[in-house]
């Protein structure tokens, strides 16, 4: 069962540094209200260090101790309802501690954060050693701001009372004020590629002493358009380096970045790549585009109060959305690429608190989220890649709790359900409306498709932005 984070404190010898608001006023806003049980405390953008609380008595005890995990750690799971590993667990972290390179095909929802955390911070801590200045000594890359905030929280209540140091850096926040926080050296580095490297190239951030390397969610990635990043990354680290990569599905390009990063893996699958989750009730309703917005009103109007994700394909189409579901008088929020940190994090700090209700989002904004009380998943406009599929419908069902996923299918959609299908090895149930008796053909776009062209000719530059940099995917 993944971590519950808001059973846990935050003021341990763990600091979990941020610096979106370094250089900002103190705030005069009223307080917040207190976070709900099972759901993680809101935290401010970037809240800052935290003082030191007297660290729990370790607990050299049970399933977790016994698998090598150190007793300060063990003693920080009993509070986040970790009582029992989970598969994905069961089966890391032992190699993890032995020192294994390891490769882990898990859907999101199975505890994987825990998995690579617990005997990485073990191993850390049985080191003893202390980061130099403008080093780390373990580095987390995650492809999003939100998922790289859900795994520094929960490395934060993992470590509580232990002497090790982290930064979660990600784009949206000062480069100064990130890497005056590098200066003095952190264990933990939670990091975006992008983010990684501009302070590398700040001169910031030396990798060279970095011994521990995760790469979390290493599919989304690819698809983000960060696998230059990674290759840029992966020149810069130790060869001696302990590697683990996390993905949910395994594409070609996915063997590829394996084979490249990873020395003699044990690959470690709890369930098939591309299969979704048992406890997810899964259905299709067959509509036309136009009477969408419509259907899903009906549809959110039945389940009044409970907490929903609603995936559009574009921002612009997300924002539309969103405006149509508040005039139909919902609260709702919308969280995408172009939308700045701060109103993603306030979004989010909303939709935990239960302020809104329906978030609409797009596949890259909402990679990682973890709220356990998202109960429906709505896939508004089917996604392109097939895959995404898997990933959009396990925002719910966490914790273990059950959930339930509808795709509305319009004409145009069909042969992309028919992909989603496919790669799924099984059929989705129809709910409502109809197979459409002529369906509109859809080419599949697959993770390692490359722009038609004839032979031997180089493709188009694109125009100039002025300074000649390429243009990073957003992080």
């Amino acid at each position: 069962m993944p971590a519950r984070y808001g059973a846990a404190g935050h003021n341990g010898f763990l600091f979990i540094m941020t610096t979106d608001t370094i250089s900002r006023r103190p705030s005069t806003r009223r307080s917040r209200k207190p976070a709900r049980p099972g759901t993680a405390p809101a935290r401010a953008p970037g809240g800052a260090e935290r003082r030191s609380a007297p660290a729990r008595a370790p607990l050299a005890e049970g399933p977790f101790h016994a698998m090598g995990i150190d007793a300060r750690l063990c003693a920080n799971l009993p509070p986040l309802g970790m009582d029992a590993p989970t598969p994905i667990q069961a089966e890391a972290i032992p190699a993890i501690i032995e020192g294994r390179d390891l490769l882990g095909l898990a859907q999101t929802g199975t505890g994987k954060t825990a998995a690579f955390s617990l005997p990485m911070l073990t191993r850390l801590l049985a080191a003893g050693q202390r980061p130099a200045p403008k080093t780390v000594r373990a580095l987390i890359l995650a492809p999003t701001r939100e998922l790289a905030t859900q795994i520094a929280t929960s490395v934060e209540a993992y470590a509580e009372g232990t002497p090790l140091r982290a930064l979660r850096v990600v784009g949206g926040a000062s480069l100064h004020a990130q890497a005056q926080r590098l200066a003095r050296g952190v264990d933990v580095l939670i990091a975006t590629p992008g983010r990684l490297l501009d302070l590398i190239e700040r001169g910031a951030l030396d990798l060279s002493a970095t011994g521990h390397l995760v790469l979390d969610e290493a599919d989304q990635m690819l698809d983000i358009g960060f696998i230059h990043a990674l290759r840029r990354i992966a020149r810069l680290l130790p060869r001696g380096r302990q590697t683990q990569l996390f993905s949910a599905t395994m594409p070609k390009l996915m063997e590829e970045l394996a084979e490249s990063y990873l020395t003699d893996p044990l690959r470690v699958a709890v369930t098939p790549p591309g299969r979704a989750a048992e406890r997810i009730e899964q259905g299709v309703h067959f509509v036309n585009q136009g009477d969408k917005a419509t259907l899903l009103s009906e549809y959110l109007g039945a389940h009044p109060g409970d907490l929903a994700m609603v995936f559009a394909r574009t921002k612009h189409g997300s924002d539309k959305l969103a405006r149509v579901l508040e005039k139909n008088g919902f609260a709702v929020a919308a969280i995408h690429g172009n939308k700045s940190q701060g109103q993603r994090e306030r979004a989010l700090a909303a939709f935990r608190a239960g302020q809104v209700h329906v978030l609409v989002a797009t596949d890259v904004a909402a990679r990682g989220l973890d709220i356990p009380e998202v109960a429906h998943v709505y896939n508004y406009d089917l996604p392109n890649v097939p895959e995404s599929y898997v990933h959009r419908i396990g925002r719910t069902a966490r914790a273990g709790r059950k959930g339930r996923a509808v795709a509305f299918c319009s004409p145009e959609e069909w042969g992309a359900l028919k992909d989603i299908e496919k790669t799924m090895k099984s059929e989705i149930a129809v709910i409502g409306g109809e197979p459409p008796a002529h369906p509109v053909a859809t080419p599949r776009k697959s993770r390692n498709a490359r722009p038609n062209r004839p032979q031997g000719q180089r493709p188009a530059r694109r125009p100039s932005r002025g300074t000649g940099a390429p243009r990073r995917a957003r992080s």
